[in-house]
């Protein structure tokens, strides 16, 4: 079959699958817009606090050779998602893709787990973003006590909730709000992260580093890392921190070139981090070791966020932009973050997977109203839960994120190799890029979905609680899918024209 071939079966498949427009503003989202929009949602600034000092305790000097790692097979399922988009570019994303590749029943769990892991972040966004917003204002102001406001509850929850409030706000206002508003956080998270990394560098050429560590080739070198346990570990931090690119992929309708921008977006959205990623570790490194004691990374004290302990050090007066910085990198995540759930909402809604309500797009506006809504609802009402249950369950369900994110990403990979079968051997172009590229990403991750599975049932897992003896994180990872599950037989008895093919059809 020719290229020309494949194209116009391609065509012709997707006007007779039931895909459409949703009424989302065209043409407001260029390259640029769209990789600012998937850096924020990645959030480098908050990220790295938070999980630098955890991935350096598991593997030491190797974290540049786990981040690498774990960029792989982010980079492999991102060109699989290029070629899905280049051929159904759809606001869906992996809940369509997957339906028309594997049928509704699999395609509706590749959305909920999209929507499940979006909105669990949400919830944390929000209250890192509470935490270093009274920590700001205790350095503004000099008075220590105001930081510890965020451990009263009765502060910390409504805070939290104005800051999901604001973020659903901007969202509703569509892409022009939002690519505004991310422009200037973007940029000023970025301005610091160079401006510490360079400030490093220096403390460690003129002598004054903490505990100065020479860059060594071992630092990229997977094998290095002591044992296979520790290396899984590292690579599931990884494949964390690299989540949130496929934000630009949610977009595609709203972009200027909706069969290019978006793939190309991701693509660069996920080499950019990777550039971040590398250049802030090394700084950190470099100027700190991995020591147990003091400034070093691998000290416990340290390792809830590293920033805040080598801001000072590292940039003096200047310390206090860090702290700015990471508020502005979790707000501005927060905002960009409701892109993903609000469109594969809207696109579930559209299908007839979920109520047609879901559906509605602001006339003014030209952004998903309800879906935006209910996703930020969501997240306000699974932090309030979770808070008010036990700081341990909210930050069990983080790592429970992982499942969610290895399921749907690896669904989603796989959906690729299966749609273009008919054509994967056409050329060499296509067995790299719509066979190889995706099935190694995808199989990968489904690997590491079954191993943390297996992993968190360990009640030592996480946070060490535990039901029976089983891990917090099993149950709360599991029992997310579960009730995934639940939700669509319920929709299946009251929807069923979705799962009977006549919305979204399956390719055959």
């Amino acid at each position: 079959m020719s290229r020309e071939t494949a194209t116009s079966a391609t065509s012709s498949q997707m006007a007779d699958s039931g895909l459409g427009e949703k009424g989302l503003s065209k043409g407001t989202v260029g390259v640029l817009g769209a990789v600012v929009i998937g850096v924020s949602c990645i959030a480098p600034a908050y990220t790295l606090t938070a999980a630098l000092g955890p991935t350096v305790a598991e593997v030491g000097t190797q974290v540049p050779a786990i981040f690498i790692a774990g960029f792989l097979p982010m980079l492999l399922v991102a060109l699989g998602y290029r070629e899905l988009n280049n051929a159904m570019p759809d606001s869906g994303t992996s809940f369509t893709w997957a339906t028309r590749a594997f049928g509704p029943w699999i395609g509706w769990m590749g959305g909920w787990g999209l929507i499940a892991a979006t909105i669990i972040v949400l919830s944390n966004l929000a209250a890192v973003a509470v935490d270093f917003f009274y920590l700001l204002i205790a350095q503004l102001t000099g008075n220590d006590a105001i930081a510890e406001l965020t451990r009263n509850l009765w502060v910390n929850i409504p805070t939290t909730l104005i800051f999901i409030a604001a973020a659903c706000w901007i969202s509703y206002r569509g892409m022009q709000t939002t690519k505004a508003f991310q422009y200037g956080l973007v940029a000023f998270q970025l301005l610091v992260l160079g401006w510490f990394a360079v400030a490093a560098f220096s403390h460690v050429n003129n002598g004054t580093a903490f505990d100065p560590t020479p860059i060594a080739m071992d630092w990229f070198n997977p094998m290095a890392v002591p044992t296979f346990g520790a290396f899984a570990a590292g690579v599931s931090l990884s494949i964390f921190i690299f989540w949130g690119w496929d934000v630009t992929l949610t977009m595609n309708e709203e972009t200027k070139n909706p069969k290019t921008v978006p793939g190309r977006a991701a693509t660069l959205t996920i080499v950019i981090i990777m550039g971040i990623y590398l250049a802030i570790t090394l700084a950190v490194i470099s100027f700190a070791g991995i020591g147990t004691t003091g400034l070093g990374v691998g000290n416990p004290d340290n390792q809830e966020s590293i920033f805040a302990v080598l801001a000072g050090p590292v940039m003096g007066p200047f310390a206090i932009l860090m702290s700015l910085a990471i508020l502005s990198s979790s707000a501005a995540s927060l905002q960009s973050t409701l892109v993903s759930p609000a469109r594969t909402i809207l696109a579930m809604g559209y299908y007839k997977a979920l109520p047609e309500s879901y559906a509605k797009v602001s006339p003014r506006f030209m952004s998903p109203s309800k879906a935006t809504i209910t996703a930020g609802a969501a997240a306000a009402v699974f932090y309030v839960v979770t808070r008010l249950l036990s700081e341990n369950a909210l930050w069990d369900t983080i790592t429970a994120l992982g499942l969610m994110i290895c399921f749907y990403y690896g669904v989603t990979a796989l959906a690729c190799v299966w749609y273009f079968r008919r054509e994967s051997f056409d050329s060499l172009r296509n067995i790299v890029f719509k066979f190889l590229a995706p099935l190694l990403g995808g199989v990968i991750l489904l690997v590491m979905f079954v191993k943390t599975a297996s992993d968190s049932m360990d009640p030592g897992y996480g946070s060490g609680t535990n039901i029976a003896g089983l891990g917090m994180v099993f149950i709360l990872g599991m029992g997310v899918l579960l009730l995934g599950v639940a939700v669509m037989i319920f929709m299946r008895v009251r929807q069923p024209g979705f799962f009977k093919g006549e919305t979204l059809k399956r390719m055959k």
